[in-house]
């Protein structure tokens, strides 16, 4: 078969995952059924797990100067301190998402993705081999034999529907709308800039380009006058006006409007068979509380190395089955913290009472840095133990990028992981005997590095996602090591 891997749906998280598996080799299959690259994607700024991730593989050298650092953070629109942390993580960006899917798939195609636009899937079948997908495009249906098929195609996943999976949740009447506005000087709008609490819901303008401004509208308990037709100028304009309490005159046209919801929806499950699921075709919760993209992007990085792991044929036992067992929890926590936000902004006079009580605790440091991580998805732990030395701290948590001095001179740990291999940090200047473990080096890397008073640790391993996957404080724990090795990178190769 031509490829091991169906991606369908060319956003993010789709061409994310396309990234992944292509950096380690495996040929993937990318296809988006809109023929043209989305220039309608509705957000405009990610936080610190994404910029986090884009640096591990070296996609955030190609996007920095498409936008600008934001050392602050939202929580239910509440601002956050992120310069206050105590401990160092990179700042959120603004870079609009259509501009960071063009990054994606600039990088995915520089490693050999192939991807088809103007193709959707509407078929597939799978057995004990492989999955073989019938794609609809100009040429009529198209069977494409693969390995794997992972849905990234959206809240209304065919896929998903394919497979018979149950998207569990609520949706509760709402009017929401996203434009990009041209304008000129004394435009209201340029008056109206950051975020108004209004009665019924929340308006929102963010300068995007110069000359545009991004506007978000959320109306709760409302429904729109016709949800299935497209949205029209005069729609935004009063709906704008309605939320400003002001009459709204525009200086220009929008670019592009769209709708958007407020549902709260998670798969039953993320995996059947050799069919995957991951961002929103897994999982959709309330936008405007930052972590969307960031959960789905972590689904792309937690699968990719298990799905190649797998295809190379030295995945251990039950690899793949983890990718449920630790993202479905991730996603739940992202699901619930997010209905938590919109719980904390509507309606204006119940909640301003907790706002403002909420407003005071956020000055203590701890509070603030407790909102920045639920934010920002860095709470995110997986149910890593270790056989022999116990659940220490670190374990099953993505370090940040604090900087390690190795032997070229200093880096940081997201640098480590470009290769989306395994990684040994060894910080014990030789104390840690590492003698026995050559049989991984074609999948782990050993880099000796200085100790360092930002890891609790004097040696790691850190999986391709780099979340901590064993964790030694002593020195005294190889077999730990070699049982951890075992557990995620399968039994050592025997090279004559």
């Amino acid at each position: 078969m031509s490829h091991s891997v169906v991606v369908a749906g060319g956003g993010p998280v789709g061409l994310m995952l396309a990234c992944e598996l292509a950096l380690l080799g495996v040929r993937t299959l990318v296809v988006e059924q809109r023929p043209q690259p989305r220039e309608d994607a509705p957000g405009i700024a990610v936080n610190a797990t994404v910029v986090e991730l884009l640096a591990q593989r070296g996609i955030m050298d190609a996007i920095r100067s498409d936008g600008v650092e934001l050392p602050q953070a939202r929580f239910a629109l509440l601002w956050l301190d992120t310069t206050r942390m105590r401990e160092k993580r990179v700042y959120g960006f603004v870079i609009p998402h259509a501009q960071l899917a063009r990054r994606l798939a600039e990088r995915a195609l520089e490693l050999g993705v192939t991807i088809r636009r103007g193709q959707e899937v509407v078929g597939f079948n799978q057995d004990e081999n492989g999955v073989v997908v019938d794609l609809r495009g100009d040429a009529g249906i198209e069977s494409v034999p693969c390995r794997y098929l992972v849905g990234c195609d959206g809240a209304r996943s065919v896929v998903r529907g394919l497979a018979g999976i149950d998207f569990h949740g609520t949706e509760s009447p709402f009017y929401g709308l996203i434009a990009e506005v041209e304008h000129e000087p004394g435009d209201a709008l340029t008056e109206w800039i950051g975020t108004r609490l209004a009665p019924d819901g929340i308006l929102m303008a963010v300068p995007s380009v110069p000359g545009r401004i991004r506007v978000v509208t959320a109306e709760f308990g409302r429904t729109a006058p016709d949800p299935v037709a497209a949205p029209t100028f005069d729609e935004l304009r009063a709906t704008v006006s309605r939320l400003a309490e002001a009459d709204w005159q525009p200086t220009g046209q929008a670019l592009w409007l769209s709708r958007w919801e407020n549902a709260t929806r998670q798969a039953e499950r993320y995996r059947a068979g050799r069919l995957f699921l991951a961002g929103d075709a897994a999982h959709v919760h309330f936008p405007l509380g930052g972590q969307a993209l960031a959960t789905g992007l972590e689904d792309a990085v937690n699968l990719g190395w298990k799905l190649a792991a797998e295809i190379h044929g030295w995945a251990p036992p039950g690899l793949l089955s983890t990718y449920h067992a630790e993202r479905h929890p991730a996603g739940a926590r992202a699901c619930r913290t997010s209905q938590a936000q919109v719980a904390l902004m509507h309606p204006v006079e119940q909640v301003a009472p907790v706002r403002e009580l909420l407003t005071e605790l956020i000055q203590f440091a701890e509070v603030n840095e407790y909102l920045i991580k639920v934010q920002g998805n860095l709470d995110v732990r997986y149910p890593i133990t270790s056989a022999t030395a116990g659940a220490h701290p670190l374990l099953g948590r993505r370090l940040p990028q604090v900087p390690v001095a190795v032997s070229t001179g200093e880096t940081d740990l997201g640098v480590l992981l470009r290769a989306g291999r395994g990684v040994v940090l060894d910080l014990s200047e030789g104390a840690v005997s590492l003698a026995g473990i050559e049989g991984w080096a074609c999948r782990v890397d050993v880099v000796p590095a200085k100790p360092s008073a930002e890891i609790a640790a004097v040696a790691l391993l850190l999986r391709p996602d780099g979340y901590v996957a064993w964790a030694d404080s002593t020195g005294a724990d190889d077999a730990g090591l070699r049982s951890a090795l075992r557990t995620w990178f399968g039994e050592p190769s025997i090279r004559r």
